[in-house]
């Protein structure tokens, strides 16, 4: 079945879920400008969909989200190769740098604030623009379920993916009003180079081309919210109604923490 896209804009695409999501979009019609800060990393995804005649094109675009002058500029050159705002934007740049109190570092929290929030931050002031004057377009912040309550070890982690839930439900109701479609991915554990950092039980550890398939039927359908694994986030979705004495004694014995 085709896909409502023909063309798409992801960040974060070096590897992990931006990878896998760029392969999978670019396998069924859809032309994918793939950005990261690994070149090498975009040029072997870019050949590797070139060696497959049924694939679209990926164009890599080298990009440090954090870079807010490039990353403008790499908006304009984006919206003028393809005649306009990108028909998807997945924005899933993203670090995980694991912080508990024995280890907080204000160096290492800034790192993961400046990637996973203002280099969103950056592509939105980018992109917005062009997707309201259009009256179209499909944006997704990729955060995480790491964002519902805090969890350990995710100190700065935890707090940047609260802050993109939190902007995207704000920015909600101005692109709505402008028919662009606002998105937020929720992911909960998915076999990717982050999750390899973690040195705990990963309940419901999901395969990353399963998770992308669940994210791609997300993004055609209109919930404003995509999660995977269900029955994993719905369970930390009913723990964020726990009072704090309750939640945190779960928590505790199933992490260890």
């Amino acid at each position: 079945m085709s896909l409502p896209w023909k063309t798409a804009w992801i960040t974060g695409a070096s590897s992990g879920i931006g990878r896998e999501l760029a392969r999978a979009l670019a396998r069924r019609g859809v032309a994918v400008a793939a950005s990261a800060r690994s070149r090498d990393a975009l040029e072997a995804l870019a050949a590797e969909a070139g060696a497959d005649p049924q694939s679209a094109r990926i164009l890599p675009t080298p990009l440090d989200v954090t870079d807010r002058a490039a990353v403008a500029a790499a908006a304009e050159a984006a919206i003028r190769v393809f005649r306009g705002p990108p028909d998807l934007v997945v924005l899933n740049a993203g670090t995980y740098l694991p912080m508990a109190a024995e280890t907080f570092d204000a160096a290492r929290f800034r790192t993961q604030v400046e990637v996973n929030l203002m280099g969103t931050v950056h592509m939105l002031e980018a992109l917005l623009p062009a997707c309201l004057a259009a009256r179209r377009g499909h944006i997704a912040i990729v955060a995480s379920v790491a964002g519902y309550r805090g969890l350990p070890t995710g100190a700065a982690y935890g707090a940047t993916k609260a802050a993109l839930i939190n902007l995207a439900e704000s920015l909600k109701y101005d692109c709505d009003r402008a028919g662009v479609k606002l998105q937020i991915v929720n992911p909960g554990f998915v076999e990717t180079p982050l999750t390899a950092k973690n040195e705990f039980a990963m309940p419901h550890l999901m395969p990353v081309g399963k998770a992308v398939a669940r994210m791609i039927a997300g993004l055609q359908g209109s919930r404003f919210e995509i999660t995977f694994p269900r029955r994993f986030t719905w369970q930390l979705k009913l723990l964020r109604l726990l009072p704090y004495r309750l939640y945190f004694a779960i928590t505790r014995r199933r992490t260890g923490a």
